[in-house]
């Protein structure tokens, strides 16, 4: 399912109306960041293709054994059956993500994930801010996995447990199918976050960082 089918527009509009409401507060900038997917796994399809061999080759053995009037013995026919298994091994995992996910590992995952986050960090340009005060809340919805990542200004002062507390929100609201409701609560806190370390909007203070949300 793509982001752009994942939201409605009403829904895109409410989380806009959340990060405005929570920076009319505060001194800092709050990124929403959405992809369907951080990395492209090619591993997985090498996996599928490896499946595919074994079992279509294992299936040629069972029919020689027990179903031998339907036995294939001409070894090009083999060849081409075990192939063939290992072509669809490798295919079906691009268009089935249950399988995909099966096949990759919860370290590549989050490996893949990080390094997306870092770098929607730097391409959406959350550190251009004067005092560093941005926060970027990343959701990668195939590898369920969020990420929040703050700007030095902001990190140097808020400990590691309220991040984890963020992701949690969040986390918890994907789980029960209440996106919206779990990332309005997560921009509410970080709003929230930013008043309890002093992070108050002053009369100079300017938007640095345009409102759309990022969505791929």
């Amino acid at each position: 399912m793509a982001n752009n089918n994942r939201f409605s527009e009403q829904e895109l509009d409410k989380i806009r109306e959340a990060v405005k409401t929570a920076e009319a507060k505060i001194s800092g900038e709050i990124v929403p960041v959405f992809v369907e997917r951080s990395g492209h796994y090619s591993i997985a399809n090498y996996k599928g293709a490896v499946i595919g061999f074994i079992l279509f080759f294992v299936m040629v053995i069972l029919f020689d054994r027990f179903f031998p009037e339907m036995a294939v013995y001409d070894p090009i026919m083999i060849f081409i059956i075990v192939l063939t298994g290992g072509l669809f091994g490798a295919v079906l995992p691009q268009f089935f993500n249950p399988l995909k996910r099966l096949l990759i590992t919860g370290e590549q995952k989050k490996h893949a994930t990080k390094k997306r986050a870092e770098n929607a960090f730097l391409e959406e340009e959350v550190f251009n801010t004067r005092h560093r005060t941005g926060i970027m809340l990343f959701v990668s919805f195939f590898e369920h996995e969020v990420i929040v990542m703050a700007d030095r200004g902001i990190s140097k002062v808020v400990e590691q447990k309220e991040w984890d507390n963020l992701v949690s929100i969040i986390t918890h609201g994907i789980a029960e199918g209440k996106v919206l409701a779990g990332m309005e609560k997560a921009i509410n806190r970080c709003s929230e976050l930013l008043l309890e370390k002093g992070f108050v909007k002053t009369k100079d203070d300017v938007n640095e960082l345009r409102d759309d949300l990022r969505v791929e």
